[in-house]
C-alpha cells in the first residue's frame, strides 16, 4: 500500500462503524428486504461515507459463487437490442451482479452448444440469451433464460413474440381500404417472427382479406428490398406488412424504385420504431416496443432462477404501441 493511501474499509468495520453484525451488512447488499429502515440508514450513512463496494472477488471464493451472469447477443447488427441490453445490464448491476455480454454466431444449433459451453464453465451462474435456443434451458447446469420466445405465463412480457400488434395493424390498414396484404417475415428460427407471421395469415383469413404471400427473410433492409422487387407489376398489394423497420425501409425503396408511391400505391408498416424511421421520408409506421420493459422483467426471471426464488409476475402493461406516420393511407381508386 502505498504512503498515505487509506486501507480499504472490510465488511467487519462497516459493520462495526453502524453498529450491526457483519451478517446484517452482508443482507444490506443483497437488497434484502427484512432489513428495518433505520438499519438499512445507518448502514447507508458508513457505505457512503467510505464509498464501500464490496469485494466479489472474496466472497465468490467464499461462497462459490461466481456473481457474474452472461448475456448472448445475436451476432448480426439489425437485431442489436441496444436499450433491451441497457435495462437488463442495469438490472443486474442493481442486483449486485456482474456482466459479461457476448455475440454468438451461426446457425441455432451452433448458437446452442456455444451458450451451453458458457453455461457449463463455472464462470457464470445464470445466462440470458437474446437469441433462439435449441434446448431445455432446465437441461442446463445453471439457468438460462431465452428472452422473447412466447411463454404462456408471461404474456405482457412477451407480446414481443405473440405479436398481436400485427392484427391491430391490419385492421388498421383494411379499415382504410385495403385488400390485398404482403407480409415480409424475419428469420423463422426466432419464435417472434414465427409468431407474427402466424397472427399475419390467422389475421387474413378472419377478415376475409387477401394475402398474395409470405416472403421470408432474414431481418435485413436487402431482404425487404429483394422481396418487393420481385413482386409482379400487377399483383394488385396495396399493404405491406413487414418484421422489422430494416425491412420495412428496404421495402420502400423498392417500391419507390418500380415507381410505386408510398403511401399512394402502397402501404408500408415496420416493427421497432427505430430512430431513422422517424426521419425518415416518408417516416415508416411501425410499432414501438418498451424494450426497457423486457430487458428489465428478462433479467429479473433469470435473477431469480439464479437465487432459487419464483419468477416475478409479469407487467400487464402491453409493452407494444401501434404508430401510424406517413408510409401509411388509403390504397389507389
Amino acid at each position: 500500500m502505498d504512503e498515505g493511501e487509506t486501507p480499504r474499509l472490510t465488511i467487519h468495520e462497516v459493520a462495526r462503524r453502524a453498529g450491526v453484525s457483519h451478517q446484517t451488512v452482508s443482507r444490506y447488499f443483497r437488497k434484502n428486504e427484512t432489513l428495518k429502515p433505520a438499519t438499512r440508514a445507518k448502514i447507508d450513512l458508513v457505505v457512503q461515507e467510505f464509498n464501500y463496494r464490496p469485494n466479489l472477488v472474496a466472497r465468490s471464493m467464499r461462497t462459490r459463487h461466481t456473481n457474474r451472469l452472461a448475456i448472448t447477443l445475436p451476432a448480426s447488427t439489425y437485431l442489436w437490442p441496444a436499450r433491451l441490453l441497457r435495462a437488463a445490464a442495469a438490472a443486474a448491476h442493481a442486483e449486485g451482479f456482474q456482466l459479461e455480454v457476448l455475440s454468438v454466431e451461426g446457425d441455432p444449433r451452433a448458437r446452442t452448444e456455444r451458450v451451453l459451453e458458457l453455461a457449463g464453465s463455472g464462470q457464470v451462474e445464470g445466462v440470458l440469451s437474446l437469441t433462439p435456443l435449441e434446448i431445455d434451458p432446465a437441461a442446463s447446469p445453471v439457468p438460462i433464460v431465452v428472452s422473447g420466445d412466447y411463454d404462456d405465463e408471461l404474456r405482457g412480457a412477451n407480446e414481443l413474440a405473440n405479436a398481436s400488434p400485427v392484427e391491430e395493424i391490419i385492421d388498421c390498414l383494411a379499415s382504410l381500404g385495403h385488400q390485398v396484404f404482403f407480409h415480409i417475415a424475419g428469420a423463422q428460427s426466432w419464435a417472434s417472427a414465427r409468431n407474427r407471421r402466424l397472427v399475419f395469415e390467422r389475421t387474413i383469413e378472419r377478415r376475409g382479406l387477401t394475402s398474395y404471400g409470405v416472403a421470408l427473410g432474414d431481418w435485413s433492409p436487402q431482404s425487404g428490398y429483394d422481396a418487393v422487387r420481385g413482386l409482379p407489376d400487377k399483383c394488385g398489394v396495396t399493404a405491406i406488412v413487414a418484421v422489422n423497420d430494416h425491412v420495412a425501409m428496404g421495402a420502400v425503396r423498392a417500391a419507390l424504385s418500380r415507381g410505386w408511391r408510398v403511401p399512394g400505391d402502397v402501404s408500408v408498416f415496420g416493427w421497432d420504431d427505430e430512430e431513422l424511421g422517424r426521419f425518415a421520408t416518408p417516416a415508416l409506421s411501425t410499432v414501438a416496443v418498451d424494450r426497457e420493459v423486457q430487458g428489465r422483467e428478462a433479467m429479473a426471471r433469470l435473477i431469480a432462477a439464479v437465487r432459487g426464488e419464483a419468477p416475478p409476475p409479469a407487467s400487464e402493461r402491453s409493452i407494444n404501441r401501434v404508430i401510424i406516420r406517413e408510409t401509411v393511407g388509403p390504397p389507389p381508386v
